[in-house]
């Protein structure tokens, strides 16, 4: 059963890794693929329980007095169920209304206005300054909002000021490894490190602190690079696409733009602040922005003359939010689960550490293939690999040097959080924002490859040797 459950998850990680060619959404691949192994599961509990979760079991049987008296088989049913499914959709469900209170939010700021604050500002026609520019908004906007939304914003603005599909392309290419890099700094701005913050591997502070240097090398190297080819002005659009919701945005108040923007950012903001002083889950924070952003936009609305078709509240607003992203990542975190419960992360994990045993190379191999396949099941497969160290843990190891590694906010943790979010770039499929800028400018795979990929890894690789710099200086 091992072997099966193995072989249908490296299927379903090649069909999502070859979404285009196929033309089969990844988001039906993964709830196929994360449905099909917890059956499978299910069945082969009996005799992988014994040697995986025999302390779980024993509990959850202690307490279920009326299962004591069925046969083994049954009783591992009724765990797998009423607690394995459970513990795993609980968890998966506290990242998905995190993301959906994100996009909400992100999504409200944009229909209205908001971001033209920042969009309207851009006026140089200059290759290499516009290429600064586009990096350094592109950068810090992920931090605050997320890789994904981001490199849509941009996207929509390079497409404002460059008419030239190729340098369209070049442009798109940085924005992928500017997003990506910033998003990979900030507890909110990246898939990856929003798993890695709401599961406790990570704390908001330190994340930023510690990894902040390292992406903006990662950012750096590249764009210095390519700043040298480049010349000239851009070649301007032929004409400008009127804003699909351009009658609403006539209708608001600049005012009124610019308090969503204000708002809407500083909900986005306080979500670790929320976090610290409450102690409850991060998307409790998101919720509270969500519910706050809502209340303000139909309290402006009431003070205008405006239709029903042109109002943009959320309960419209929210069918626009990628649902297929969330499915997504729904199916692949449910089958990183399977892997987790059966015990092949844990074997993995063991394998690591007597073959490698260094954190620094197990991290850059799971940011290289990052590049090849999704990050977010690797992100997810290697925290149910590792767990976080405790004092306790530490002290009991054999190795405790080595264990410290693991503890919160530990060098495992921050690294990993640098190279998934990163090592994307050096694929455009590597990364939500690479798939999305593909798709949106129809940019070859075959073309970034050739012109793109060395210049991510440059970046990749400066960001890393200045994050063990750090390590070893300070």
């Amino acid at each position: 059963m091992i072997i099966s459950i193995i072989i249908i998850f490296l299927i379903g990680y090649l069909l999502i890794a070859l979404e285009h060619p196929i033309q089969v959404n990844k988001a039906g691949t993964a709830l196929l693929t994360g449905t099909i192994l917890w059956v499978i599961y299910t069945f082969a509990a009996p005799g992988l329980i014994p040697d995986v979760s025999l302390h779980e079991f024993n509990e959850f049987i202690s307490f279920t007095p009326g299962l004591a008296s069925l046969p083994f088989t049954e009783q591992c049913r009724h765990f797998v169920v009423e607690s394995q499914v459970l513990d795993s959709i609980g968890d998966i469900s506290e990242t998905l209304i995190f993301l959906i209170g994100a996009m909400i939010t992100v999504e409200l700021i944009d229909t209205h206005g908001g971001f033209l604050f920042i969009t309207n500002r851009i006026t140089t026609r200059k290759k290499r300054k516009l290429l600064l520019i586009i990096s350094i908004i592109t950068f810090f906007m992920s931090a605050l909002l997320d890789n994904l939304t981001t490199s849509i914003i941009m996207i929509m603005l390079v497409r404002k000021l460059i008419g030239n599909y190729w340098e369209r392309w070049v442009f798109g290419s940085i924005i992928i490894i500017a997003a990506n890099s910033g998003g990979a700094w900030s507890p909110i701005g990246d898939i990856t490190t929003i798993i890695l913050w709401v599961k406790g591997n990570i704390s908001a502070g330190a994340i930023i602190l510690h990894l902040l240097l390292p992406c903006i090398a990662s950012v750096v190297v590249p764009v210095g690079i390519l700043m040298r080819y480049l010349h000239g002005e851009v070649t301007p659009p032929n004409e400008l696409t009127e804003d699909e919701n351009s009658e609403l945005l006539k209708e608001l108040k600049t005012k009124e733009k610019l308090l969503i923007l204000i708002i809407g950012v500083l909900c986005l903001i306080m979500v670790p602040i929320f976090k610290t002083i409450t102690h409850l889950p991060p998307f409790m924070g998101i919720l509270l922005g969500v519910g706050i952003l809502w209340v303000f936009t139909e309290l402006m609305y009431s003070r205008h003359d405006v239709s029903e078709e042109q109002k943009l509240q959320l309960s419209k607003v929210v069918r626009r939010i990628d649902g297929a992203t969330l499915l997504f990542f729904l199916g692949i975190l449910l089958a990183v689960d399977v892997l987790r419960y059966s015990g092949i992360l844990n074997s993995f994990a063991v394998l690591l550490d007597e073959k490698i045993r260094n954190v620094y190379a197990v991290n850059l191999i799971i940011g290289a293939l990052s590049a090849i396949v999704d990050n977010v099941p690797l992100v997810a497969g290697t925290i149910g690999m590792y767990p976080i160290a405790t004092e306790a843990m530490v002290t009991a190891s054999a190795d405790p040097a080595y264990l410290t590694y693991f503890i919160q906010d530990g060098i495992f943790w921050q690294f990993l959080a640098y190279c998934a979010g990163v090592g994307g770039s050096m694929l455009i499929i590597g990364s939500a924002a690479g798939v999305v800028v593909m798709g949106l400018e129809k940019i070859n795979f075959i073309w970034y490859f050739k012109h793109i990929t060395l210049l991510a890894a440059a970046g990749y690789l400066s960001g890393a040797v200045v994050y063990m710099l750090q390590g070893f200086i300070f």
